[in-house]
């Protein structure tokens, strides 16, 4: 049997990682972990998001690099101050969702156009 124990690491493809470093680490407030060049000429860039184990690193995208469904979704005690937040910041949210018997939850995108979500966890 294998024994795959957990996940540690979750890639975003991003176009310009200057540019997406500053979204990840100054509107949605992660962590830099690692910031090292890499032998390729580019960087490995690591990042934490609150107290989660996960970490997120921001790749280069290839050029074909399809950019649609929600991959991952972020957790958030408080769904809608998050929400007003994102807006605040100009960044591309839909509307809260509310169904019954599920947590709140809410899409936005990066600057990339990758589709992430929001889901209350309190």
């Amino acid at each position: 049997m294998i024994s795959i124990t957990g996940i540690r690491t979750v890639s975003i493809p991003v176009d310009d990682q200057d540019a997406a470093l500053a979204f990840y680490r100054d509107v949605l407030g992660f962590t830099v972990n690692r910031d090292n060049p890499t032998p390729s000429g580019g960087r490995w860039i690591e990042l934490l998001a609150g107290t989660s184990p996960v970490i997120v690193t921001l790749e280069p995208a290839k050029p074909d690099v399809n950019r649609g469904a929600i991959g991952i979704r972020f957790t958030a005690d408080d769904v809608e101050q998050v929400h007003a937040e994102l807006e605040g910041a100009g960044v591309a949210t839909e509307d809260i969702l509310r169904w019954p018997g599920i947590p709140p939850m809410f899409a936005f995108r990066d600057p990339d156009g990758n589709a992430f979500s929001v889901t209350e966890t309190a």
